[in-house]
């Protein structure tokens, strides 16, 4: 008696509710386990359970239909060449412009497609692609034999660390891959189960079971492909297919490695993708990474990232879009502490170390810790150090980082809560409105939780000041502060926070120039011209610096100069429309016409778009006499920007040259009435009535 008592105590602990289905189980038990899952005691119905799910993320989440774009949103979307043009599909996957996330870049460009640029649509696919996840992971744990599997997706659905990227637009890179990563997991233990049902089948039943683990093997490769196109990070699913096969037989086979092989190759594949793209970046956009550090180093932050992402997990507060450099020192016998505790908790959960009937299985415990790690491999800097230092040059951890990690641990708190809701010493439940009442606390915690944190991303200013507040040392958040109020004309309040940024960060070149470019706004041209070579003495390869300076030597009367600068910005960067238009008006005004033509009819082959160019190759081709060229430019320009007066002006001209007098006398009018006090639009217009009242039919 005594000793079946403790037996009932070992099966009630939290551990071993977690214990895998293994191969004592009788053929009945198998056979389920490759079906259908037994209901849980949440909710009769899955569709019912599964819609409650959806409803809890879409409530937890409304603040979304009152955010914008933030952060590098333009970068990823809004201004992005192969989602809003002159590039597309065919550039996303044959060149390096679809970066570690071409299918997702494909998802943007067909969304632009659909809609536009408004940025609702694009957050209510992100929610949802966010709650068809949580919907996915319910019915993996529950495949996995994980109690409380509903309440453990939902805790890890409203947990206030998946903010960052179901908020972030671009991020809809971690909720896309997260699908098809889902997916692939979901077939892949389908594909188990359904081997074991085959094993134990019947003659009759054999071959739709074979049938059966064919076509979710197949489904398993097809969604391995998708996650890792959506991006690159899902590289670890190998290692998750391993441990979910392991936690499913209760033994390590080798024969699972020979399933993995295929999604290993992939894996392969996506990581060479990812140094060629990276590559590419550094090549072309002149990137300063900077360097991660050495082995040690990388080592000792990457332990020390590990329990930094565990931590949020426990106690998410602070939450910030970019956290302090810890300022880890390699060469302190101390910093090599968190690596260690890392290493003594796996050898200690390692199952099978430590046998005892007094003690609960490790385990669960192991395949959690080991899930955190892997899924964290890509983003801290130990296993990819080419891609992690672009991210070491602005923080070094982001809370979208743990989006697939987080999955595991916090499966493993909702499967503690049915346990802290059984009896003591028996496998009997507490009533059941005890369990729901404890879960509801749980989310509706995290859920207030995350919901107060979504409004930090409903603009760039929110985001950016609750980043400085809770962070004053982060001269990126200063940086993007500064270049947002710069773009809304709050030029005082943009130059405070570039001074800010290079107090911080003195050698920030970005800032260097975006204070350059705020002090011309305010007339302090001197002290731009400062501000630009300061940043050329740190980078003298970057273009932007060359071109800004250019423009500021220009207004100042020194046009040789200037062109130097123009030249060396289009001699690092070829494709720079701007360079090659303000170019040409420095050699237009010394008199080489022929050689701006060209450099005008080169900024539009690059930007068709780019209105002030189309004005200047039309204005030029007008002074020339080349009337019948210039007029499709001079419309265009004013279809591109209506309230350029200058440009109003200029095709009235034309069209008076033209005969076109009702025409001219309009463009007239209408430059008058955006520049009233434009001279020249006044007295072209009287010009115009004048010699309309002489020749009234002349047209």
């Amino acid at each position: 008696m005594a000793k079946r008592s403790k037996s009932k105590r070992v099966v009630s602990a939290p551990t071993e509710a977690l214990t895998p289905p293994t191969a004592t189980r009788t053929a009945t038990a198998t056979v389920n386990a490759g079906s259908t899952p037994p209901p849980s005691s949440w909710y009769s119905r899955d569709w019912l359970r599964g819609c409650f799910l959806l409803l809890l993320v879409s409530i937890v989440y409304q603040p979304v239909w009152h955010a914008g774009f933030v952060w590098d949103d333009d970068d990823h979307l809004t201004a992005n060449p192969t989602v809003v043009g002159p590039l597309g599909l065919k550039e996303i996957w044959t060149t390096s412009a679809g970066d570690i996330s071409p299918l997702t870049r494909s998802t943007f460009w067909l969304e632009h497609k659909l809609w536009g640029l408004p940025p609702l649509p694009y957050h209510l696919i992100n929610v949802l692609l966010h709650g068809a996840c949580a919907i996915l992971l319910w019915q993996i744990l529950r495949r996995l034999r994980v109690p409380g599997a509903w309440l453990g997706a939902a805790i890890w659905a409203l947990h206030p660390i998946q903010v960052e990227s179901v908020a972030w637009i671009s991020e809809m890179k971690n909720t896309e891959s997260g699908l098809f990563f889902l997916l692939s997991i979901f077939f892949f233990v389908e594909e188990i189960n359904g081997r074991r049902a085959f094993g134990q089948a019947g003659a009759g039943e054999a071959g739709d079971a074979q049938t059966g683990v064919g076509w979710r093997y197949a489904l398993t490769l097809l969604f391995a492909a998708l996650a890792m196109a959506s991006k690159a990070s899902t590289v670890i699913l190998p290692a998750s297919l391993c441990l979910c096969a392991w936690w499913l037989q209760g033994r390590w086979q080798w024969r699972n490695l020979l399933r993995v092989i295929p999604v290993v190759l992939m894996t392969a594949a996506s990581s060479a993708a990812v140094i060629w793209t990276q590559g590419k970046r550094e090549v072309m956009s002149h990137d300063r990474p900077l360097s991660v550090g050495t082995l040690p180093e990388r080592i000792v932050r990457s332990a020390d990232a590990v329990w930094f992402y565990l931590g949020k997990l426990v106690w998410p507060h602070p939450l910030m879009a970019m956290y302090p450099d810890p300022k880890i020192d390699a060469s302190q016998w101390f910093s090599y502490l968190p690596l260690l505790l890392l290493l003594v908790a796996l050898v200690a959960l390692w199952p099978g170390l430590v046998q005892s009937r007094r003690m609960p299985s490790t385990r669960p415990y192991f395949f959690v810790l080991a899930w955190f790690i892997t899924a964290l491999l890509p983003a801290i800097g130990l296993v990819d150090p080419y891609t992690s230092r672009y991210s070491a040059a602005y923080s070094w951890v982001y809370l979208h980082f743990q989006y697939l990690a987080g999955m595991a641990p916090l499966a493993l708190v909702g499967a503690g809560v049915v346990w802290l809701t059984k009896i003591p010493g028996s496998s009997v439940q507490k009533p059941r409105w005890m369990q729901a009442l404890v879960g509801a606390a749980v989310l509706v915690v995290l859920g207030v939780s995350s919901w107060q944190r979504v409004w930090a991303y409903e603009s760039q200013e929110t985001l950016w000041t609750d980043t400085v507040a809770k962070n004053p040392t982060s001269w990126t958040g200063n940086e993007i502060l500064g270049d947002t109020f710069s773009q809304e004309g709050r030029t005082d309040e943009a130059i405070a926070h570039f001074q800010k940024t290079l107090e911080l960060n003195p050698g920030y070149v970005e800032a260097h120039n975006n204070l350059g470019i705020a002090l011309n706004q305010k007339g302090r041209s001197d002290e731009a011209i400062e501000q630009f070579t300061a940043a050329l003495k740190l980078d003298p390869d970057y273009a932007q610096a060359h071109y800004n300076l250019g423009n500021v030597l220009f207004r100042q009367g020194r046009s040789d100069d200037a062109i130097v600068h123009f030249q060396k910005a289009l001699e690092i960067n070829p494709d720079y429309p701007g360079a090659d238009n303000n170019l040409g008006i420095a050699l237009a005004g010394k008199g080489q016409l022929d050689e701006a033509i060209d450099l005008y009819t080169k900024a539009l082959k690059l930007d068709p778009n780019y209105a002030e160019a189309q004005f200047d190759l039309g204005d030029i081709l007008a002074r020339r006499g080349r009337i019948d060229e210039a007029l499709p430019h001079l419309r265009k320009a004013v279809e591109l920007n209506p309230g350029y007066a200058e440009g109003h002006d200029d095709l009235g001209i034309a069209l008076a040259q033209k005969g076109q007098l009702d025409g001219a006398a309009a463009q007239f009018g209408e430059a008058l009435r955006l520049d009233p006090d434009s001279r020249s639009a006044q007295d072209n217009l009287a010009k115009i009535q004048a010699m309309a009242r002489r020749a009234p039919g002349l047209r």
